[in-house]
């Protein structure tokens, strides 16, 4: 089984965030392959994997960092295929903001898909959704997904009904 998806991440410090997005792929049967990359201690490494990760059959690059939050936007700027940015609240980062903004504020020319700050189980499904657009199989569990988040919120309703207050009318 050859990956479609390949997560990486600055340092080990990052996987209790991005493996939530290896969760989601798990979960949609989508292979997948889990890397620590740094733009600023592995450059060459970075720089070889960006450039090759496409022959090696990869589709779609996840790509969590923290602090300065380079990472994304390198591999973006060296590869072909589609960069999902996840900013990463870390222990050096500036309430987030900073890799917010380092993964958000592209050049133009080098777009990175930017989920929310420690948004990997959002990555997983944004690179779940890129894949179905050419993956009836990929499509129908992801639609599959859809459909029970939907019936989460109808049973959270149904529930709601049950909680009592003097004054409330539903």
């Amino acid at each position: 089984m050859k990956p479609l998806v390949s997560i990486i991440m600055g340092s080990t410090s990052d996987l209790p965030i991005m493996e939530k997005a290896a969760k989601i792929l798990n979960d949609f049967k989508i292979p997948f392959e889990i890397n620590a990359l740094s733009a600023h201690r592995t450059p060459q490494q970075a720089m070889d994997f960006a450039r090759g990760a496409y022959d090696r059959g990869i589709r779609v690059i996840i790509a969590g960092a923290g602090g300065a939050a380079h990472l994304p936007g390198v591999i973006a700027a060296l590869s072909p295929i589609p960069v999902i940015g996840v900013p990463i609240k870390a222990s050096i980062s500036i309430d987030g903001w900073d890799s917010i903004l380092s993964i958000l504020q592209m050049p133009p020319g080098i777009p990175v898909a930017t989920v929310g700050l420690d948004g990997a189980m959002n990555a997983g499904i944004l690179a779940a959704q890129i894949l179905a657009a050419g993956n009836e199989e990929i499509l129908k569990t992801v639609k599959e997904y859809k459909a029970g988040l939907e019936k989460k919120i109808v049973k959270a309703n149904e529930d709601l009904k049950k909680v009592k207050f003097e004054y409330k009318t539903n």
